[in-house]
């Protein structure tokens, strides 16, 4: 008899969390629809805009990389500075950013090389060197592979409300060919945004760092850009500390859009195992949580649950809840992408299965195998997410 208490106890628990995660799917797309893809105000201000100052760190060549670049020298937006930082002086991007510098001789463009040691992460020692010259009260960190348009940064600038001290951007990519392509824009555009937009909703952390705009005094006042040198995430540890101060953070209208003119299943399935390494270091509890939230093995358990609850026939609910949970990702794609998809439903069946089938086994292999490759570099992590290098490059 106790047995059994058990067992109902734990199937009401699973169907209850099964609910949840419905929920997320609802909470994601109405707070979509109703956040992203708004037209910044262009009515004349009382006070002038202010200044930004734009950290770019560069590593290596990639197809796009020019072209993405010069987005930035073409925004409309009246007074900002550009801050290049490259580690390598015999990096070819040094040859892409100079052209780009020469072509707008207008624009205040800076390139820093070499790079400092003020951690183990490999982008803070690369942004530091630009940080330290940044002129603005604003500094917004932006990865090399992201596309602006012309009125993003002051799309941004207008979310920087009082008692704001942070502004990111919903992680999304640029229409691009290919089945690499189309799996990258159905997780951003489902998995990913349905996470990120239900986290800004209630006001938990969901800062990825590839494009953010961030109150420079607020910024030193929790350490400056070093002080989150010793972590890999250094994005979730900088919303962290910010929130802990007393600021709040807001997701912008307009989506990051990534372009990298490298897309491979492959090298992507490796950033995705990577994030999953990160998370569970710094939030460990993610570890059962995370993989119970996926839609197969989560449509599996609710459907035992239900069975036991209700004596409902497990197989039909399984297939309607992975039909539900299908529809549901294909309208938060398409309010994340506000415009015809680059692909077709087939393509979108194709890239939505592959992603539902091998996202546990990616978790799972982050799981036991524990270490962090980032390019050609090796990172242990310890519990709370502080990480140490195996191997250095950059010398102090």
């Amino acid at each position: 008899m106790s047995f059994s208490i058990y067992i109902y106890g734990f199937a009401i628990a699973l169907f209850i969390f099964y609910c949840g995660n419905l929920l997320l799917h609802i909470f994601g797309i109405t707070y979509g629809k109703i956040k992203l893809h708004k037209k910044p105000c262009l009515l004349p201000r009382e006070s002038p805009l202010p200044s930004v100052s734009i950290l770019k760190p560069l590593m290596g060549v990639d197809p796009n990389l020019s072209p993405n670049l010069e987005t930035f020298f073409t925004m409309q937006y009246p007074s900002y500075e550009l801050l290049f930082c490259i580690e390598d002086k015999e990096d070819p991007a040094v040859a892409v950013v100079n052209n780009l510098i020469d072509k707008y001789p207008k624009v205040n463009a800076h390139l820093y090389l070499g790079g400092s040691k003020v951690g183990v992460n490999p982008k803070i020692n690369n942004l530091n060197a630009g940080y330290v010259h940044a002129k603005s009260d604003f500094v917004m960190i932006s990865d090399s592979g992201i596309r602006m348009k012309e009125d993003t940064l002051l799309d941004m600038v207008q979310h920087m409300k009082d008692g704001i001290a942070l502004v990111h951007q919903l992680p999304f990519t640029c229409d691009r060919e290919g089945f690499a392509a189309t799996f990258e824009k159905i997780y951003f555009g489902t998995y990913q945004a349905r996470m990120y937009l239900t986290a800004d909703l209630f006001g938990a952390i969901c800062h990825t760092g590839m494009s953010s705009l961030i109150r420079r005094d607020v910024l030193e006042e929790v350490g400056g850009l070093q002080a989150f040198g010793c972590y890999l995430a250094e994005d979730f540890f900088l919303a962290k500390s910010i929130s802990e101060a007393g600021w709040k953070s807001a997701v912008s209208s307009q989506p990051a859009w990534q372009n990298s003119g490298i897309c491979d299943v492959t090298s992507f399935q490796l950033r995705l195992t990577r994030w999953a390494k990160l998370r569970v270091a710094m939030v460990p509890h993610l570890i059962i949580l995370e993989p119970l939230s996926e839609c197969m093995v989560l449509g599996c358990l609710a459907s035992w649950a239900v069975n036991v609850l209700f004596q409902w026939d497990a197989l039909p609910f399984y297939l309607v809840h992975i039909l539900v949970w299908f529809l549901s990702d294909w309208i938060m794609l398409s309010v994340v992408q506000n415009g015809p998809l680059p692909f077709n439903k087939f393509n979108f069946v194709v890239g939505w299965l592959f992603r539902e089938f091998t996202g546990p086994y990616l978790f799972a292999c982050a799981l036991f195998n524990p270490a962090i490759r980032w390019r050609e570099r090796t990172f242990k992590l310890h519990w709370g997410g502080i990480a140490y290098e195996t191997k250095s490059r950059i010398k102090s």
